[in-house]
């Protein structure tokens, strides 16, 4: 199967190249060609297409050419119009200049699926209470009990990755439990089932104030997890919702919340990047990349490199400097943003209360937007701590 699927992206992508398509050097499954003046998008997973364009009628003439193609074995079917169902996800393009993305059906069954039968009062105020990293208490599950937990974990972190990243932070922390789940671990597995029947039919809305702009978001909760390693959150907007989200616990074990937070930077470094040169090759240009924290000490750190590190920072692994590199060479900047802003949060620790609920209301459909208050002074960045404001470095 493995083999026929390789076989078929060969095939398929020498069949596009050949009609003009050129692929986007950092997703080799979108390809673009310019037709009567605009861009038609075909973004494929396996022979899976969601096709794009100005005008109607260059979809009309992409379906004729493939089913002239590969019709031969089977008729190339279409859906056309505003609402689409695509890998596990509906699509929803009613509304101009924005997307609801759902995975209603998806979820209902997660729900009515899992041996535990939940009443449609059985509902959770959030996914996770705050003893979610714990290694808990309680005997190890059964093999067959195991099985489940492992397979609804995965149920989950499929989701949290396209429509439902307001899951994510409690995915993250049970991926981690998956090799030996405990008791403890099978009801925190349960909580998390109940917080999704309350919210089985929520939708992912995605809008852009500037498609020129690209805004992330990272946070790390220092020490958090049973080895004391610490957990980086964080995400992308364009302005409204998070179509990419992070949740991950750290690699190696840092000796500071500064260190921690420079580590998460580094954790969401590559998606920050990448975001960049993607866009860029689809013919958007990207004219600030912005990464926000609300640590001075770390934004110190990536700014200024080994001129503001001291004593405690002195060993720390060179590569986390990386940033500092991208930062001079105008790929990336780093802002400062409050705390109590910093919606990276509710991705880096389970969160409760008025807290969980406004940032879980702006990750999935909210508007992450704000009027700045420039700062050209970096003396006051460093003696300062300007409360509820984002400060441009």
């Amino acid at each position: 199967i493995l083999v026929a699927s390789l076989l078929w992206y060969k095939q398929f992508r020498a069949d596009l190249e050949e009609t003009g398509y050129e692929f986007n050097p950092y997703d080799a499954c979108v390809a673009n060609k310019p037709v009567v003046g605009k861009q038609h998008t075909v973004r494929f997973h396996v022979d899976d297409l969601m096709c794009s364009h100005k005008d109607t009628q260059v979809n009309d003439i992409f379906e004729k050419w493939l089913n002239k193609k590969y019709g031969k074995h089977g008729k190339v079917t279409t859906t056309r119009g505003k609402i689409h169902d695509y890998l596990g996800m509906r699509f929803d393009f009613s509304e101009k200049g924005k997307v609801m993305i759902d995975m209603i059906e998806y979820m209902a069954a997660m729900v009515d699926e899992f041996s535990t039968k939940f009443k449609p009062t059985d509902t959770a105020s959030s996914p996770a209470a705050k003893y979610l990293f714990a290694e808990g208490t309680g005997k190890k599950l059964g093999t067959d009990q195991a099985e489940e937990f492992h397979t609804f974990v995965a149920k989950g972190l499929f989701a949290c990755k396209r429509a439902r990243p307001d899951i994510h932070t409690s995915i993250a922390a049970l991926c981690t439990r998956v090799s030996s789940p405990n008791g403890s671990d099978w009801k925190k597995l349960n909580r998390l089932l109940r917080y999704i029947n309350g919210t089985r039919n929520d939708k992912l809305i995605l809008s852009a104030d500037d498609l020129h702009v690209i805004k992330r978001y990272v946070d790390s909760a220092f020490a958090v997890h049973p080895d004391f390693k610490s957990h980086t959150g964080g995400g992308m907007t364009y302005g409204r919702g998070m179509p990419m989200s992070m949740s991950r616990k750290q690699k190696l074990n840092t000796r500071s919340s500064t260190e921690a937070e420079l580590v998460g930077a580094d954790d969401m470094s590559t998606m920050v990047l990448w975001t960049k040169l993607f866009m860029e090759a689809q013919g958007v240009e990207i004219k600030k990349n912005i990464l926000y924290q609300d640590n001075k000490s770390t934004i110190l750190l990536e700014n200024n490199g080994k001129r503001s590190s001291g004593k405690r920072t002195r060993a720390f692994n060179i590569r986390y400097f990386f940033l500092t590199d991208q930062i001079e060479k105008g790929n990336l900047s780093v802002e400062y943003c409050s705390t109590t802003e910093m919606i990276a949060d509710y991705m880096s620790k389970p969160l409760q209360g008025k807290l969980f609920q406004k940032f879980q209301k702006l990750i999935i459909n909210g508007t992450l937007s704000f009027v700045p208050i420039a700062c050209d002074n970096r003396s006051v960045l460093e003696r300062e701590f300007l409360g509820k404001i984002r400060i441009y470095l």
